[in-house]
């Protein structure tokens, strides 16, 4: 057995262990995200990883003497789809939830999760107050959320580019607003000057207007909240105005898909994104379980979903029940390997034993540079 498998044989003695002697009804794993629109690129690459996950879980006899029934409901990352995708779920009886996507979206369905007593993992929301709040007991998360990112990123603009004027930019929606505001705080605290702080429109075409405050504002770097369709839109627009400031983002900046939109103009952007673990055989088998599914490279947030899903599941066998509580106990109490390393979960929800690096846009490809922190 290869030893990407190490997590998968654990589980399997645990079922083995709780399995009832008759097979029962299967667990139902809900995957709720941008499974479609603009921010597809960060929500199917989380659906593929559920269905990796499911369909190896399944091979090898499932849970608890059960096979795993995937439900995949779209939102778009909005949140007003996002609470009708968590009333269906609902609805469905799903035992867990690996999703949402997006930290508004996930921030509109807690608190329909937390009434229906169901545990949910997000992949990719960040917002610190998902889990710093103490109101989203059944809520964890496998990424930094945006105070860790922040305390990366801030570091790296004082000390890596030894910048003294910083410009702010934001969709103003929780995920990007938070990324720049736990920026900026943590820079003005050291003596950093802002020159300029301002919302965005998303789904803008002219960003001329903000261009030229830009110019004339002269800062060092601009650091950007928001995703990655804006980003690259506001992007190819200073580049052409000739406004040649760096740009610095959060992990939605580290897509391909942003390469692919900006283009050459996407060359030098800066991203926070989970350390490279491609050397794990946990990594290593999780790629080659997209590559043999759906014959390609998985994309951005896959092995955060992978290791979201494989969470879930290695906590129901472990709780040897889909009971809520008894989940939450195993996903505090029981460290599961994933390809992005050994993780366990704080009391409210936070990952901790992941990397977190800064990576630059270098020849069309995202690169590592030597900026990293480690969650605790």
């Amino acid at each position: 057995m290869k030893k990407g498998m190490t997590w998968l044989a654990a589980m399997a003695f645990c079922v083995a262990i709780a399995a009832p002697a008759m097979a029962a009804d299967p667990i139902k794993i809900g995957v709720a995200g941008a499974h479609s629109g603009d921010l597809a690129s960060y929500g199917v690459p989380s659906l593929n990883a559920a269905k990796v996950v499911i369909a190896e879980v399944n091979a090898n006899g499932g849970v608890l003497g059960r096979q795993i029934e995937l439900i995949a409901q779209d939102d778009q990352c909005k949140p007003e789809l996002a609470t009708n995708a968590a009333t269906k779920l609902i609805s469905e009886k799903v035992n867990v939830v690996m999703g949402h996507i997006c930290s508004g979206a996930t921030k509109a369905t807690l608190p329909l999760y937390t009434e229906a007593k169901i545990v949910s993992m997000s992949p990719s929301a960040t917002t610190p107050s998902l889990t710093e709040s103490g109101t989203n007991p059944y809520f964890f998360r496998t990424i930094a959320n945006d105070k860790a990112q922040a305390k990366l990123t801030s570091d790296f603009i004082l000390n890596g580019l030894k910048a003294k004027k910083v410009a702010y930019l934001h969709d103003n929606g929780d995920y990007g607003k938070g990324f720049v505001d736990n920026n900026r705080e943590t820079l003005e605290k050291a003596g950093v000057e802002t020159v300029l702080y301002e919302a965005v429109t998303p789904d803008a075409v002219d960003f001329s207007a903000v261009v030229r405050k830009l110019r004339r504002a002269q800062p060092d770097i601009l650091v950007f909240g928001g995703y990655q369709p804006t980003a690259s839109k506001l992007l190819q627009q200073m580049r052409r105005d000739r406004v040649t400031t760096a740009m610095i983002g959060p992990d939605g900046l580290k897509d391909d898909a942003f390469i692919k939109m900006a283009g050459k103009d996407a060359e030098g952007v800066y991203a926070s994104y989970p350390k490279d673990t491609s050397n794990l055989p946990a990594y290593k088998h999780a790629h080659e379980g997209h590559v043999k599914m759906f014959g390609s490279d998985p994309g951005s947030f896959y092995y955060n979903g992978y290791a979201a899903t494989q969470a879930l599941v290695n906590a129901i066998a472990k709780a040897g029940s889909t009971d809520a509580a008894k989940i939450v106990e195993a996903l505090r109490t029981t460290p599961v390997e994933t390809p992005l390393g050994k993780l366990t979960f704080s009391k409210t929800g936070d990952a901790a034993g992941m990397g977190l690096s800064i990576y630059q846009i270098k020849d069309g490809k995202f690169v590592e540079l030597n900026h990293s922190i480690t969650l605790d």
